[in-house]
């Protein structure tokens, strides 16, 4: 029988490789990053996810629909992917996301109120001849949207469930649906999403919301 090989010791054929670790919700972008960078597969995977919802609300509010704003979503991703071993400041890899999907956003209107003007409709010629901006009042915005999803991203599965369907479908759910998918009583729901409220309220202060 050959000999057991030991975690982090001397195999057959040299050390063994330990698995890298699965990312946490509470890691840093600059942890993900190194892990990134360093191979992790899940670390590319959880800082997607992390951003995911970032990335595709900012097509939205440039009026691009589903389709559209999946295929900015890509784009993105594939920048991503390319240039983040490049980033010098990790600080700014949020900003620098947020930029670069606004970019993307901006040439996608271009190119559909390019099409529009192909058809006579009337278009804003300043506008397509403008450069691509990051509104102050976005970035203010998808920050704060941002920071609420990483909170409730913090907080124990039931709370990230109750809120979500609480206050992120639509149309709104009434209490004894969400009851009803959550196994609890009805009677018990205004309770639960005050605790988990005031949870999440905790994190949000600790994150300086």
């Amino acid at each position: 029988m050959p000999p057991r090989e030991k975690p982090g010791g001397e195999g057959q054929h040299g050390p063994v490789q330990s698995e890298p670790r699965a990312p946490q919700p509470e890691w840093s972008d600059e942890r993900l990053i190194r892990e990134c960078l360093g191979g992790n597969e899940q670390a590319w995977s959880a800082l997607i996810d992390k951003y995911k919802h970032l990335i595709y609300s900012i097509p939205i509010k440039y009026g691009a629909g589903p389709e559209d704003a999946a295929d900015i979503f890509q784009a993105v991703c594939l920048e991503l992917f390319a240039e983040l071993p490049r980033l010098r400041k990790v600080a700014a890899f949020r900003a620098w996301l947020i930029t670069v999907t606004v970019h993307q956003s901006f040439h996608w209107k271009r190119k559909h109120r390019r099409r529009a003007e192909r058809e006579r409709t009337d278009v804003d010629e300043e506008e397509l001849e403008a450069h691509p901006s990051v509104p102050a009042d976005m970035i203010e915005q998808v920050e704060r949207e941002q920071m609420v999803r990483e909170a409730t991203a913090r907080l124990p599965p039931r709370c990230q469930e109750m809120i979500r369907l609480l206050f992120f479908v639509e149309p709104a759910m009434p209490y004894r649906e969400v009851a009803r998918r959550l196994g609890l009583a009805t009677g018990s729901i205004g309770f639960i999403r005050g605790r988990c409220l005031r949870r999440l309220q905790k994190t949000l202060q600790q994150m300086g919301f």
